[in-house]
């Protein structure tokens, strides 16, 4: 299973890459691979400010839909418009063209509150 050391993860298997006060956020390898094969993506949030743990979109999978939590608080500033036609990315390429929002971070303190990888991986293997 696939866990980038480089970026930061949240209880919802979500990870984050933070880029200055700009944040990417997806889902993990293990959430995925736990959903099955993605075929619907709904995100409708952009231009939106919404606080840690506020629902931003849902992920419809073969065998259940899933809401998808902000992992810190801050304005959706950009939605992965690929995932409208090729849901499937996100199973394919979970950290890279999967990405699923863009977020402009209003409280960057909120990173320090993340999972590490190690952390991560702790948690999913119980």
């Amino acid at each position: 299973m696939n866990i980038p050391a480089d970026l930061k993860y949240t209880k919802d298997h979500e990870w984050v890459k933070i880029d200055g006060d700009t944040a990417i956020v997806g889902i993990t390898d293990f959430a995925q691979g736990e959903l099955g094969d993605v075929v619907f993506v709904e995100i409708e949030t952009e231009g939106e400010t919404l606080e840690k743990e506020e629902t931003f979109g849902t992920i419809e999978a073969v065998k259940t839909v899933s809401d998808m939590f902000m992992p810190i608080s801050g304005e959706v500033v950009e939605i992965n418009e690929k995932l409208e036609d090729s849901p499937e990315v996100v199973n394919q390429d979970p950290y890279g063209d999967g990405w699923m929002i863009k977020i402009k971070v209003s409280n960057a303190d909120e990173a320090n509150e993340l999972m590490s990888a190690d952390d991560y991986k702790n948690q999913i293997e119980g």
